[in-house]
């Protein structure tokens, strides 16, 4: 189980000592500047320890009734203990609540061989359900296949042609009942979790798993959602986050050291402390992890730059969408953990437009060099973004985040969409373009 705010190994980092790696809480959006500790201690930085998120409550776990969504049984997870005795601890990127224990999802019993949608078995060794932006794949018959074929004639039959509305959705955080919910709630999926939003166009903005009780659930469902949509003439699309890189090298690297910066660490230590869940290491999957190491990074759509980290590291990386994307995949390709590490680190820095002084410079830099009026971003939770962290009602009890929408800041430059579903916030699913 993950661990508890507060309750983490010390970790000094940018000459001060915070516990669990968390940030100064500021007392203003002004106070933390992208050059102060959650700058260049990406890894590092977060929010207050001593401020834990209050625990969020989710209802168990439902099997998945969609072929992609099927779980996977629980067995071997690989290497789940911590970096070797004696070495420094892993960083952290802000405090974990405790995890309420959870059942492991359970698959649920196959249905009548009359209502079962295609197979994924016999298809050509080409097929892969993780190529981009071909979620859904023909088998030598020429039957669809990752979809169910009924579902997928009931939202083709809308006839709808061209773009329809832009979706973008924040932080998921393992949380899918409460993703279910906002969909829903949006007219994007229908009560069995199908797609039924015709030609609209969807993209989740990365951190799928950790903290919640099933991102495992969560993947499946978006996988799902990719096919259904592209059946239906619109998209449902995804990008990278820090949370899937830093699963990715949980699975990929387990407790082989890396070097972080502020000793030996290993990607399973800091996983745990970053809200990892054994359960959906144990029903992760190949094609899950093959569907993570090949998002995209950062995406144009109606003007809006599309990214995950409200951070200017993808300047790092390429000078076009296409040469940043490119990047990233050939780097987790070469499967190196070092490399690995490092993207994670920067990918997990933020803040870098919030600063009244330097946030809008830092925002122009980025349209400027991948085009767009506007970046549309997730990761740091609005209510750090707004300096609301810690408040208390009037029997000295924490609020939780008063978030409604999406935080427009930065002159406008900057959209945040990060509700801080994993301290009761809101999950936040929005139509974009929005008005100020």
């Amino acid at each position: 189980m993950t661990q508890g705010a507060g309750q983490g190994p010390d970790v000094r980092d940018g000459g001060f000592m915070t516990r669990d790696g968390g940030l100064p809480r500021p007392a203003h959006p002004a106070v933390a500047t992208a050059s102060g500790p959650a700058a260049h201690s990406p890894v590092t930085s977060g929010v207050p320890a001593n401020s834990p998120a209050p625990a969020r409550s989710s209802a168990p776990v439902h099997a998945p009734t969609h072929p992609v969504a099927a779980a996977a049984p629980a067995g071997p997870a690989g290497p789940t203990t911590g970096p070797a005795s004696g070495s420094a601890p892993a960083p952290v990127e802000w405090p974990v609540p405790p995890a309420a224990p959870h059942p492991v999802a359970q698959q649920s019993p196959p249905p009548a061989p009359q209502a079962q949608p295609p197979s994924r078995q016999g298809l050509s060794e080409e097929y892969t359900p993780t190529q981009r932006d071909i979620p859904v794949v023909e088998d030598p018959a020429g039957e669809p296949t990752l979809v169910d074929v009924t579902a997928v004639t009931a939202v083709a039959a809308s006839g709808e042609e061209g773009d329809g509305p832009l979706y973008v959705v924040g932080d998921v955080h393992g949380f899918l009942d409460e993703l279910r919910a906002a969909l829903r709630a949006e007219g994007i999926i229908d009560e069995e979790d199908h797609w039924i939003a015709g030609n609209s166009r969807i993209w989740f903005l990365g951190d799928f798993t950790d903290r919640g009780p099933d991102g495992v659930g969560v993947i499946d469902l978006v996988m799902q959602l990719s096919a259904e949509a592209a059946a239906a003439g619109g998209y449902c699309k995804a990008l990278m986050g820090n949370h899937e890189l830093l699963f990715l090298g949980a699975k990929r690297f387990g407790d082989t050291p890396v070097n972080s910066g502020a000793g030996t660490a290993s990607f399973q230590a800091a996983w745990l402390l970053n809200g990892g869940q054994r359960s959906d290491m144990e029903r992760l999957e190949d094609h899950h992890v093959q569907w993570m190491a090949r998002l995209d990074a950062m995406a144009l759509a109606d003007e809006h730059l599309l990214v995950h980290s409200d951070a200017t590291c993808y300047l790092d990386y390429g000078s076009t969408i296409e040469g940043v994307n490119d990047a990233v995949t050939e780097a987790l390709q070469r499967n190196d953990a070092d490399e690995t590490w490092e993207m994670f680190r920067k990918f997990t820095k933020r803040f870098a437009f919030r600063d009244e002084n330097t946030g809008t410079t830092a925002v122009r830099e980025l349209l400027g060099t991948f085009g767009g009026t506007r970046v549309v971003h997730g990761h740091s939770p609005i209510p750090y973004l707004l300096g609301e962290v810690g408040s208390e009602d009037e029997d000295g009890e924490e609020k939780p985040p008063d978030v409604t929408g999406p935080h427009l800041y930065a002159d406008g430059l900057a959209l945040a969409m990060d509700g801080g579903v994993t301290m009761a916030g809101k999950l936040l699913v929005t139509r974009l373009p929005i008005t100020e």
